[in-house]
């Protein structure tokens, strides 16, 4: 694969135990379980890991920077709302971890629904969103590259703000990568502009590659002032010695969803996100697409990358992986549960292959 290709992984960062089929342990969420996590994936091989956030789940960059203190190379992908945060808030508080941390720090923007009224948020329609969350990464990156800032927005605003310590520029990292997701029309224009990492959901072949595309160009009609945008895919990796082994646990562990959930199992949330509905729409096209992008998971409220699945054995996702690299993906965000064993496993098993064809 490219020598630019990053293997992250997925920390749940749930007061409830159990996210996603996940082992139900006492003290899951505590400290010491989370840092054998993080300190997991250093030894197996990972670059570090996204995590979560919303209103009602612990605060995401309180525990990336505990984690950040209980390791060496572990970076963290920080998920962070606008609204949640102020711009210059944000920016100073990751420019102090990236220094403590000798530059480890990574953040994924999220415009997704939350839980804003309890919060002391609020925001307009869609396109209202979109245009805060624009002016959000905008108005970030130039407090990290530029001093004495003075910005004067439709929704932010400073006046003469220079944010310390400095973000120190390391090779052609200038600061800590900027990630966002969404696959709406106005999300597309966020990143077409401003983001440096792209996120797209375990689609279809075809269907990240006519995206990447329409990016690609979109880039160009509306004047990007930045680096070429980069890609990244998150997705479920359900990974077993056999091929066999793998679709016979992959179609035991949907079973188990649907006894859970019920075959009525139904979000309020989400219809709304495009990002999401393109997801349950593949359900449509097989329940396999590609060579093993498993579609049944959403069926039941997978959500996310719980949505699709690529299963298999190493060999057969690395492969899948491979593919995705050839259109032009560089950053993947893997999992699977229960996560402590898989960090291991998938890190033993699939991260070699991968790494092989650099």
């Amino acid at each position: 694969m490219s020598s630019k290709s990053e293997f992250l992984w997925y920390i749940p960062n749930e007061v409830k135990s159990g996210h996603r089929g996940d082992d139900v342990v006492e003290n899951h969420n505590s400290l010491q379980t989370l840092t054998d996590h993080a300190k997991a994936l250093e030894d197996n091989g990972w670059k570090g890991a996204l995590i979560g956030t919303g209103w009602g789940r612990p605060d995401t960059f309180t525990l990336a920077a505990a984690l950040a203190a209980q390791t060496t190379s572990f970076e963290p992908l920080i998920a962070i709302r606008p609204g949640y945060w102020r711009p210059a808030n944000l920016a100073s508080a990751a420019a102090t971890l990236d220094h403590l941390t000798g530059g480890r720090v990574r953040i994924n923007i999220v415009s997704g629904l939350d839980n804003l009224e309890a919060y002391g948020d609020s925001e307009g329609d869609q396109p209202h969103r979109y245009a805060r969350t624009k002016e959000f990464l905008r108005l970030v990156r130039k407090l990290w590259t530029e001093k004495n800032v003075t910005y004067i927005g439709e929704h932010f605003q400073v006046t003469q703000s220079t944010v310390v310590p400095r973000i120190e520029v390391r090779g052609d990292r200038r600061h800590p990568k900027l990630y966002f997701g969404g696959a709406s029309e106005a999300a597309e224009r966020v990143s077409a502009t401003e983001a440096d990492v792209q996120l797209f959901w375990g689609e279809p072949l075809d269907d990240i590659a006519q995206r990447i595309e329409r990016l690609k160009v979109l880039s160009k009609k509306l004047d990007r002032d930045l680096p070429p945008l980069e890609f990244g895919l998150r997705v479920t990796t359900l990974v077993r010695d056999t091929a066999g082994q793998a679709w016979t646990d992959a179609e035991a562990k949907v079973a188990e969803i649907a006894r859970r959930e019920g075959v009525s199992f139904s979000d309020p949330h989400r219809s709304v996100a495009v990002g999401q509905k393109r997801l349950l729409d593949l359900q449509a096209r097989g329940e396999v697409l590609d060579d093993n992008l498993y579609t049944a998971p959403g069926k039941f409220g997978g959500g996310g990358a719980g949505t699709t699945w690529l299963v298999g054995s190493a060999a057969d996702v690395a492969n899948s992986l491979r593919n995705y690299r050839d259109l032009g993906i560089s950053h993947f965000v893997l999992s699977d549960t229960p996560y402590l064993p898989e960090i291991e496993r998938q890190g033993q098993q699939l991260l070699p292959l991968l790494s092989e064809a650099d």
